[in-house]
């Protein structure tokens, strides 16, 4: 049995490691916002949709097999919870099913561990019977892949003859009638392959089990009251016996238990989904699902593309972004102070990740080519312990950036290199950015360097989208980027109204 809910084919590895660059991926686009929304104050929650969101998907075949699960969630958005909650009740209540202790429950304890193990999976089998008519009762509500393949799974593989075997091999693993043991002899006529045999009918009259005793008398090895040793050896020839079994029960239990572990967590992601969805949408905030360009295509379009993590924030809607970069690899932001450009790029990465997460996208309408890996660099404040200057502490992420970063993946540039002049900077962000574009990079470039981005209007138009921040007649932001190249003067406007108090 297998979950196959976040891959067609395959489980999520739960113990890969986070990318390199997650916790400045995750601090330079706001997304722990978004991932506390997600889980609702629920900490494993948190730990899956962190996990899953940060583990970029690079196949448009995967992300499409992830949307037509989640689709499907937000459409049964209450058959989804209690899928879960069944999930969630296999693996809380499986540790209150035995009264021994989980020291027990060892190789040195065939006993106790095919006790323990047999407990353990009467209860998963039960867990097991209630999926099923879960699963039977809301099949016909799913044709998603995933989901439709889930469930047959459970109605198919699950079917009520193979939950009778296992209660029926769980019953007699309790050895009522005493446990038949075979053994050969070994080296030194010791005894070898201690194996279980079986008891024959489990319900035998007094009178047929006093007639079989008496019939075998001669071989019949009665140990005295007071023998101790004789008792312990007695012991020790039943845990050989029954250490096979105990071991192969064991196994089982630890089977199923992985398999409602891999659902828990699988599910957990969707389940964050609803929540972030539901936390949206209640807001009147758009949402919609991403259609990943072919393969080849090169570009990115969209409608009313937002920041979620700041619509979170905020009391009302947060104002949302349209362009259209089809052919671009290179998207150069600039214009006014406090006039939404930081906040338009964190948007542009929020939905990069989320739709290869095989999420939903915060906004009208949203498709970009699918692209190996994010990577981003923030312009950092001012930190006391910081030990070199703020040019030296930007230069040493940017290698850091340059050793992880590969062709095809997405680089947003947030007004990097501002803490030197203009000249410098430009002549360092100029070759840098020429340099990922040569090496299969796409780059979003925010920047206040008017040199900067009028040397790529000159050089590398064809390939390059210009949009700029603007302001209105009366100094107030709208906050919507337009499509436009550099103005040289843009800040003064701004800097005479700050000393002069009106407009020039």
């Amino acid at each position: 049995m297998r979950a196959f809910l976040l891959f067609e084919d395959r489980d999520f590895d739960q113990d890969a490691p986070s990318p390199a660059n997650s916790e400045s991926l995750a601090g330079d686009l706001e997304l722990e916002r978004l991932f506390e929304t997600m889980a609702r104050g629920d900490k494993y929650l948190l730990r899956v949709v962190r996990q899953v969101v940060l583990a970029s998907l690079s196949e448009s075949t995967e992300i499409a097999y992830r949307q037509g699960v989640l689709k499907e969630c937000i459409a049964r958005s209450e058959v989804a919870r209690e899928m879960y909650s069944l999930a969630e009740e296999a693996l809380t209540g499986i540790n209150k099913v035995s009264f021994l202790g989980v020291g027990f429950f060892s190789r040195e304890n065939p006993e106790l561990t095919l006790h323990r193990a047999v407990q353990q999976l009467r209860y998963l089998s039960e867990m097991l019977s209630r999926l099923r008519e879960f699963g039977v009762r809301n099949s016909a509500l799913f044709s998603s892949a995933g989901l439709a393949r889930f469930f047959e799974m459970l109605v198919t593989e699950l079917d009520p003859e193979y939950l009778g075997k296992i209660k029926e091999h769980l019953e007699q693993l309790r050895f009522r009638d005493g446990v038949l043991v075979g053994a050969e002899l070994g080296d030194g006529h010791k005894g070898a392959n201690y194996t279980i045999r079986t008891m024959g009918p489990a319900k035998q009259s007094w009178l047929k089990k006093a007639a079989q005793a008496l019939s075998r008398t001669s071989d019949v090895i009665v140990i005295p009251e007071r023998d101790e040793p004789g008792f312990r050896a007695l012991e020790e020839l039943r845990g050989r016996g029954i250490n096979s079994a105990a071991n192969a029960v064991a196994r089982s239990s630890d089977h199923v238990l992985s398999f409602f572990s891999a659902l828990r967590f699988e599910l957990a992601f969707y389940i964050g989904c609803l929540n972030l969805h539901e936390a949206l949408r209640g807001k009147g905030e758009p949402v919609c699902f991403p259609e990943p360009l072919r393969l080849g295509d090169v570009g990115m379009e969209a409608e009313g593309l937002y920041d979620a993590s700041l619509s979170l924030r905020l009391n009302g809607r947060c104002v949302g972004n349209s362009f259209n970069a089809d052919g671009k690899v290179l998207i150069v932001v600039t214009g006014v102070n406090r006039g939404g450009k930081s906040t338009f790029v964190r948007s542009v990465g929020q939905a990069q990740l989320m739709m290869q997460a095989g999420m939903y996208v915060a906004a009208n309408k949203f498709n970009t080519d699918v692209r190996n890996g994010v990577f981003t660099h923030f312009k950092r404040e001012e930190d006391k312990d910081m030990a070199g200057g703020k040019l030296e502490e930007e230069l040493s992420r940017m290698s850091g950036i340059v050793e992880q970063i590969s062709v095809g993946d997405l680089l947003i540039l947030n007004e990097s290199f501002a803490s030197t002049n203009e000249r410098e900077g430009s002549q360092i962000g100029r070759g840098f950015v020429t340099a990922m574009l040569d090496s299969g990079v796409k780059v979003f470039l925010v920047t206040h360097f008017y040199e900067l981005a009028s040397s790529f209007a000159r050089a590398d138009g064809e390939r390059a989208l210009f949009l700029r921040a603007n302001r209105e007649d009366d100094g107030a932001r709208s906050f919507r980027l337009v499509e436009g190249e550099a103005l040289s003067t843009v800040h003064g406007e701004d800097i005479y109204r700050e000393i002069f108090g009106s407009s020039p």
